[in-house]
């Protein structure tokens, strides 16, 4: 014996339900802590390079002030990444917020879906973060001070 009854749809919930606040919660959370990973690259950054030329001054080794180029590159690629994450993420939250205005509800298949959108892989989501203001001036600013450390102060 066959089934022939249509497909079911999936339930709708709307923006009252309490699985649609918990999901906007957690994409907030998660959007929260990559901007806050952003920041804290930054200020570990300052804090290492800052750390090695001090110790290359006071031992009188201006040629080794090239070694804080390493973290500047390190962190920048992991501030990439993380601005690209929470980039992301937002993209989710916002495409989840415009859905659920435009209909009033939502199917419960789109509820906790982390996924990143399509075509996002990690070299497009380093390669366009990297090109942000808040990223490429402040290294860039980074490596302008080490070169003048070495050349005007060390």
């Amino acid at each position: 014996m066959s089934n022939s009854s249509p497909q079911s749809q999936p339930p709708k919930v709307t923006f009252e339900s309490d699985a649609v606040q918990s999901y906007l919660n957690i994409l907030q959370g998660v959007v929260t802590r990559m901007a806050t990973n952003s920041a804290n690259c930054k200020t570990w950054c300052i804090s290492l390079v800052s750390a090695i030329l001090v110790v290359i001054a006071d031992k009188n080794k201006p040629n080794y002030a090239w070694i804080s180029l390493i973290p500047i590159g390190l962190f920048f690629l992991l501030d990439s990444y993380y601005l690209g994450q929470e980039r992301s993420f937002r993209k989710i939250y916002n495409d989840f917020i415009k859905e659920l205005h435009s209909s009033g509800e939502v199917t419960i298949d789109k509820l906790f879906v982390l996924k990143p959108p399509q075509g996002m892989n990690v070299v497009n989501l380093l390669l366009t973060s990297s090109l942000s203001f808040s990223i490429y001036p402040f290294y860039l600013t980074l490596v302008v001070t080490v070169i003048i450390a070495r050349y005007l102060i060390l």
